[in-house]
């Protein structure tokens, strides 16, 4: 008989394979559908690492266990009063969840109140997770927003590229007000030279969260239009239409960056007529 961190454990290494297909896929989805029933016999038994791991494990595999989720959901709302989870296990199960589009409003109130007390030990990464996953999820945390915000403004140095542009887009679509972040959030990027670092969708989700939220940064806009110029093949169609509205809302200029638009969406439509 499986012990609960032997089957936390096992259901994790295969969440960490490559996809698997045919057959080996069809023995996966035995196993974790085992596994999610021998694990809700035995939820209250459990440790908070081993709870946060399983939900992850399901929702990076993309297996959908509800019964499962409602399950560790119950008891991590009530075992979070009792017991203190670490930063890792609650980022990784509020991750877990949004991605999974599993609802569990009572525990994200419950996480969010925890959050904001253990917010000072908390990396870049696990603030910008979790602040990924409650506007993924479109739970409203605004006193978890406003806590989130303090420490990324004095941790916003250590954020990655991909980090920053989620954490201001996590703001900007929660329509939640942090100025001083937006500021903090373009001053380190200018200043550690980011932009080069930034993806298409990185770039267009940091200028349309800062057109959404209203806030001014023209310098910031102007370093954004050069690194999507230079990259602006690999922008999808979203991404382009976003990153256009985004300056336009703005009312910033950067004809040289539409021009690049209107190029790149000439040469696309004569490579699909050639190839048609």
């Amino acid at each position: 008989t499986f012990n609960c961190q032997s089957i936390t454990n096992m259901v994790w290494a295969y969440a960490k394979v490559v996809p698997i297909e045919g057959h080996s896929a069809h023995l996966k989805k035995q196993l974790f559908d085992t596994a999610a029933r021998s694990a809700i016999q035995r939820i209250d038994t459990f440790k908070p690492q081993e709870l946060s791991n399983m939900v992850w494990s399901y929702a990076k595999s993309g297996h959908l266990a509800p019964k499962l989720f409602d399950a560790i959901a119950l008891q991590s709302a009530k075992s979070l009063k009792k017991i203190k989870y670490s930063p890792q296990a609650i980022s990784n199960m509020v991750w877990a969840y949004a991605k999974a589009g599993h609802s569990t409003p009572e525990l994200f109130d419950s996480i969010s109140q925890v959050a904001i007390k253990q917010m000072n030990v908390f990396n870049s990464q696990t603030i910008s997770n979790i602040l990924w996953a409650y506007t993924k999820a479109g739970h409203s945390a605004p006193d978890l927003f406003d806590s989130a915000s303090l420490y990324a403004i004095k941790k916003v140095d250590t954020f990655t590229s991909q980090n920053l542009a989620n954490t201001v887009w996590a703001y900007a679509t929660m329509e939640q007000s942090a100025p001083d972040l937006f500021d903090a959030v373009s001053q380190s990027v200018l200043k550690r030279d980011l932009l080069t670092t930034f993806n298409s969708q990185a770039i267009s989700n940091t200028v349309w969260a800062y057109a959404k939220a209203g806030h001014t940064a023209p310098e910031l806009f102007d370093a954004a239009s050069q690194s999507a110029i230079e990259q602006i093949n690999a922008f999808n169609s979203q991404a382009i239409s976003n990153t256009v509205w985004a300056y336009t809302k703005a009312g910033h200029p950067a004809p040289k960056l539409f021009n690049a638009v209107v190029e790149s969406n000439a040469i696309k439509k004569r490579m699909e007529e050639e190839s048609s």
